[in-house]
C-alpha cells in the first residue's frame, strides 16, 4: 500500500497516512477505497493491534472527494445508475468497514477535514485535531449531499441542530468551534498532533485486545439498540471476557499490586 495509505506497526499500534498531500488526500479518483479495505482487512485479522491513529499528509487530513471525478460524473456519458452504483461499491464501502472495524481508531486531524474528509473523521472513535485544522461538511456548496454516510455519522457526533448548520450552509468551523461542539476532544499545536495521538494511543493499547474490540462493537450496537437488547448483548460479551487469560492476569496482577502483563 504504498500509493496513497501508509500503513506503519509499531507492536499494538498501527499509524495508517493519507499521502497524497498535493491533492490534499482525496478519498475518490484514486485508490484510496481499495487501500482502506485491505488495510482494515489486515488490522481486523491481527489480534495483536490494539488502536490506530488515522492521519493525513501536508496541509490536508483530506479534503473529501476529487472534484475532477465529479465533473466527469455530471457529463451526460455517465448515467445516475453508474454513479449509484460507484457510490455503493466505493466509498460507502469504506464507510461501512470503517465503522464496523472492532480495533479503537483515533483521528489525528492535521488539517482541512472537508465533506467526505470531515465524514471520515467523523467515522473514528475519537477525534484530536491541530490548532490550524478546520472543517466542514461542504457537499450543499457542490450542488450534491452527504453520500457517503454523513448524514448519519455528524448527527450522532454534534447533535441535529449543528449538525444541520453544517450541512445546509456548507461553511467551514474552526478546531476551536469544533471543539466547543464536541466534534473533537481535544485541540493541540500542530507539533503536538502526532505525539498527543500517540500518548493517547498507548493509554488504550495497555489494555487487553479483546476487552477493547469487545467494548468498542458494544457501543456501536447501542447506537441502535434498546436498552434491553444492549444488556442482553453485555452479558454475551462479558461472559466471553471472563473466559479470556487476559482478564485472570489482570485480576491477579490486582491483586498482588504489579502491572499486568498481557499477550
Amino acid at each position: 500500500m504504498t500509493d496513497f495509505l501508509q500503513y506503519e506497526q509499531d507492536g499494538p499500534l498501527v499509524t495508517l497516512t493519507m499521502n497524497q498531500p498535493e491533492q490534499r488526500n482525496p478519498l475518490t479518483g484514486n485508490t484510496a477505497v481499495s487501500e482502506f479495505l485491505q488495510a482494515i482487512e489486515r488490522i481486523q485479522a491481527d489480534r495483536q493491534i490494539r488502536c490506530v491513529i488515522l492521519t493525513g499528509a501536508g496541509s490536508a487530513f483530506s479534503a473529501g472527494g476529487d472534484i475532477r471525478l465529479m465533473q466527469r460524473q455530471a457529463a451526460p456519458s455517465m448515467g445516475q445508475s453508474e454513479i449509484r452504483q460507484d457510490y455503493r461499491h466505493g466509498i460507502q464501502r469504506l464507510a461501512l468497514r470503517l465503522f464496523d472495524l472492532e480495533v479503537p481508531v483515533i483521528a489525528a486531524v492535521n488539517g482541512h477535514a472537508l465533506g467526505a474528509g470531515l465524514d471520515l473523521a467523523c467515522l473514528c472513535d475519537i477525534r484530536i485535531a491541530a490548532d490550524t485544522a478546520t472543517f466542514a461538511e461542504s457537499f450543499v456548496r457542490l450542488g450534491i449531499i452527504p453520500g457517503d454516510g454523513g448524514a448519519w455519522l455528524l448527527p450522532r457526533v454534534i447533535g441535529m441542530a449543528r449538525a444541520a448548520e453544517m450541512a445546509f450552509t456548507g461553511e467551514s468551523i474552526s478546531a476551536r468551534q469544533a471543539l466547543d461542539w464536541q466534534l473533537v476532544s481535544r485541540v493541540v499545536a500542530p507539533a503536538e498532533l502526532m505525539p498527543a495521538a500517540r500518548e493517547l494511543a498507548a493509554r488504550i493499547t495497555r489494555h487487553p485486545s479483546h476487552a477493547l474490540r469487545l467494548t468498542k462493537r458494544l457501543m456501536r450496537e447501542a447506537l441502535h439498540a434498546r436498552l434491553d437488547s444492549v444488556l442482553e448483548l453485555s452479558a454475551v460479551f462479558q461472559a466471553m471476557c471472563h473466559k479470556e487469560p487476559d482478564h485472570l492476569e489482570a485480576v491477579n496482577a490486582f491483586l498482588e499490586k504489579r502491572p499486568p502483563r498481557f499477550d
